[in-house]
């Protein structure tokens, strides 16, 4: 017998004897027969081990709140420290991502695969994006994560998608602003007030010990709400969380300015954006979305991306300005992995302006998704079934 099937074997070993019980005493123990969760596992023992050895294996299932109990913001920022390394050292296999519009809805479903050797992490993500949702009383961005067993290639865990996407997203841009932004930053500005705002700001409060941060919405009501609740989180810490009654208004002054919209024009001027400020552009994921200015590229000293080639094909940000001639593909210093790896030169001075765009890659989620799973089976969090 297979090791994987001793634990079984026991059990039912157990069953059995209390079966022969129930022989010898049937007035006593009678009552287990009619016990469902008895006659469930005995059906589940007995099923195990009529399957031939490799014939069936167990997954995890992992809940959002199973995945922030095993899972900080800062040890999401490390990993995707080394995520973005590996992926600019070419260590990693990340296609595109597979984007499928669903025109009639205004939605959008979209598939990110990654396999990275070193961590052992295989995967893919299922994310949609549909606006409509919100009046379903559904998230507008529901996903899934698949992590896989990169030597055998079956699945190992199946795990909150949604809170996935908003963990790495906001480790990522924590990640830039902790390589970036000055030491000494004091007032941060994050507009966008939707459902990757609160993992944003957390990783901005991770990154830099903010005694501000400014929050504007399209959205008023929204904006107000979100200030209101995170900041009752993080008045303890000593941050005041306000709101702006503009995107100008909030980016004035600010030392890390982060945008996380879907808007089709730009959200700030950039002669709002002082010197030494860090900005991080998280939305625009697709040629029709721009919410940074053309002008902030040519104000910046210095310009990264999590990968050139997505960059480059996806994010409106830069293929509108670039497709007008404002400036070309080689306003880009470098990708955030070449810059851990020591391969370019980040900030150099307090008066730098520092930019970070991402439009997010399949290796962040097979990244975070990896050490979530191997913390979730040390802590023997999750639950697991069998396939």
């Amino acid at each position: 017998m297979v090791a994987g099937q001793n634990g079984e074997c026991c059990r039912l070993k157990t069953m059995i004897f209390v079966l022969h019980l129930i022989q010898q005493d049937y007035i006593t123990y009678k009552n287990v027969l009619t016990d469902p969760f008895f006659i469930d596992r005995l059906k589940m023992a007995i099923v195990k081990l009529s399957k031939a050895p490799g014939e069936g294996y167990r997954v995890r299932l992992i809940t959002k709140q199973e995945m922030q109990q095993v899972f900080s913001m800062s040890e999401a920022i490390e990993a995707m420290k080394q995520a973005f390394r590996l992926f600019s050292d070419g260590k990693t296999i990340v296609p595109l991502r597979i984007n499928i519009n669903v025109d009639k809805l205004e939605g959008q479903a979209l598939f990110m695969p990654a396999y990275v050797e070193e961590t052992q992490s295989l995967g893919l993500k299922i994310v949609s994006v549909f606006p409509g949702n919100a009046k379903l009383g559904k998230p507008v961005v529901p996903a899934t994560m698949v992590h896989m067993d990169s030597r055998t290639g079956e699945v190992l865990a199946i795990m909150d998608g949604t809170y996935l996407t908003q963990v790495r997203t906001g480790a990522a841009a924590g990640a830039a602003t902790d390589l970036l932004a000055r030491k000494d930053a004091t007032v941060g500005a994050l507009i966008g007030a939707g459902g990757q705002s609160s993992a944003q700001l957390e990783a901005m409060l991770t990154a830099r010990k903010l005694k501000e941060v400014r929050i504007f919405d399209a959205d008023e009501t929204r904006a107000k709400e979100t200030a209101k609740t995170q900041g009752e989180i993080w008045e303890k810490a000593g941050v005041r969380i306000v709101t702006s009654k503009s995107g100008e208004e909030a980016v004035d002054g600010a030392d890390v300015i982060t945008t996380v919209t879907t808007a089709k024009n730009p959200v700030f001027p950039a002669e709002a954006v002082k010197k030494g400020a860090h900005v991080n552009g998280i939305g625009s994921y697709r040629p029709d979305m721009q919410e940074m200015p053309p002008g902030l590229f040519l104000k910046a000293q210095k310009v990264f991306v999590e990968s050139r080639e997505a960059v480059l094909a996806e994010s409106g940000d830069l293929i509108n300005p670039i497709g007008k001639g404002l400036f070309t593909e080689k306003i880009i210093t470098g990708e955030l992995g070449e810059l851990i790896a020591g391969k370019v030169v980040g900030r150099e001075n307090d008066g730098d302006i520092t930019v970070f765009k991402t439009v997010g890659i399949g290796v962040q989620d097979v990244v975070a998704a990896g050490e979530i799973f191997r913390k979730a089976v040390e802590k023997g969090v999750g639950t697991e079934f069998d396939l």
